[in-house]
């Protein structure tokens, strides 16, 4: 079922923001769980983030794809361009070699790890992205937002929720 209402919760103290999260995860408003929240914050909280527990990371396969991509694609790109030389004197030397090319293909599968891998850090952060329509320029001074996507029916347990750990301000919008 698709969400149908956003909602921000700003708190002030973080570890009144730990406390929600941990209620969250103890199931205390039935329908949401905590893979539907969403931290933000410009700093580090280890706090909260431990409260929000491991979350899947795919870095990891950018960096392999981009590391293979790199080396397969580099072997046949310097092994195309070296069998055009043909129909130079060869003297018993294999046209494509691989010792020689060793090197380069090393410095090809790291240099595509690399650029895979920032490519898979902006694509997981959703980066470049603007901040939503609920986002709080006290975010960037000293508040932490934690925005979740639920349905009607758990809206007001959530909002009570968010009171009940001295939530400063609730923001909402509906979700076409």
């Amino acid at each position: 079922m698709k969400k149908s209402h956003r909602l921000l919760g700003l708190f002030s103290n973080f570890d009144e923001a730990t406390k929600a999260i941990y209620d969250i995860r103890a199931d205390k408003v039935s329908g949401v769980s905590v893979n539907d929240v969403t931290l933000i914050s410009p700093i580090e909280h280890p706090e909260v983030e431990e409260a929000l527990g491991d979350r899947g990371v795919h870095v990891q396969f950018f960096t392999l794809f981009g590391g293979l991509f790199g080396l397969i694609g580099s072997w046949l790109w310097i092994s195309a361009a070296q069998a055009t030389f043909l129909v130079q004197p060869q003297g018993g030397k294999p046209v494509v070699t691989l010792v020689t090319n060793f090197v380069l293909n090393y410095e090809m599968m790291i240099l595509g790890g690399v650029l895979f891998t920032l490519i898979g850090l902006l694509v997981g952060a959703r980066l470049p992205s603007r901040p939503g329509t609920l986002y709080s320029e006290k975010i960037s001074l000293d508040q932490i937002g934690i925005l979740l996507e639920v349905n009607e029916p758990n809206l007001a347990p959530l909002k009570s929720l968010f009171h009940l750990h001295n939530v400063v301000e609730i923001r909402e919008e509906i979700i076409r």
